[in-house]
């Protein structure tokens, strides 16, 4: 165990049950090689990762974010500060820093997995093996999604527009009532979180960028700010496909982070 790890193991635990409220954990081997740490899209629940054990190795444990406000949170308010919630997930991956770390994340949860990355080595001296970033323009070069005045009606249909998992209920007036709320948060998150390139600075861990080439909110050479906020090297791939491309294309993405992660020999 490296002596970066050691202190982090060593620093002041957060509660006893913030690991188990803020990820959903899918063990595999009792000691993995690697954990794959999943952060949602806006509006998004740790399900969106069910299914990518099936698709992994089994020295790949995924440990997929669990944000307040929604699914088994749900009677909890949502976050909607970047900080707060970048800050309480780095709390929370205490106990799971045995193993060596690697973060994915889609549209909002590419911004958080970096900024849980910056916490992490700024504080305990870990760094992960690699950032996939989905679906997102590094937050100093991108622009807000202004949503005031948007009704709820219109907020579902931009769900659609975007094609995102299971867009279809809300097509339930009901349902759609229960869900908006933690997407509406999510979407203030974003809004509030405008950090300049020299706010955010650098982090250790290797970047790679993923990005689907019909994309509604992102050109795909959008992607390639990620690489100004990295000293371990960028790397980026683009899909066929819009913001959602990780859902009709999860197997190769999935055999694209088992190569990276877990090199043949």
């Amino acid at each position: 165990m490296s002596p970066a790890t050691q202190a982090a193991l060593l620093a002041p635990p957060a509660p006893a049950d913030d690991a188990g409220r803020w990820f959903r954990r899918q063990p595999r081997t009792a000691v993995p090689r690697v954990r794959l740490v999943c952060f949602p899209h806006a509006g998004g629940a740790a399900s969106l990762y069910r299914d990518w054990p099936d698709g992994l190795p089994a020295g790949i444990e995924v440990l997929a974010a669990r944000y307040p406000g929604r699914q088994d949170r749900f009677h909890e308010p949502p976050v909607e500060h970047m900080a707060e919630l970048a800050d309480r997930l780095t709390a929370a991956l205490r106990p799971y820093l045995g193993a060596p770390l690697a973060f994915f994340g889609h549209s909002l949860g590419s911004d958080v997995a970096y900024e849980v990355t910056r916490r992490l080595e700024e504080r305990f001296g870990v760094s992960p093996e690699r950032i996939f970033v989905s679906g997102a323009a590094a937050a100093y070069a991108s622009d807000p999604v202004d949503l005031t005045g948007w009704t709820d009606a219109e907020l579902a249909a931009e769900v659609r527009r975007l094609e995102a998992p299971h867009a279809e209920i809300l097509d339930d007036p009901e349902l759609a009532a229960l869900l908006l709320p933690a997407l509406r948060a999510d979407y203030r998150l974003n809004a509030r979180y405008r950090p300049t390139l020299d706010e955010l600075g650098t982090v250790r861990a290797p970047i790679t960028a993923l990005t689907g080439d019909a994309d509604p909110l992102l050109p795909p050479e959008d992607v390639l700010g990620w690489g100004a906020l990295t000293t371990g090297g960028f790397t980026h791939r683009v899909f066929s496909g819009g913001h959602f491309y990780l859902e009709q294309h999860r197997a190769a993405v999935l055999r694209m982070v088992t190569a990276a992660l877990l090199p043949a020999g």
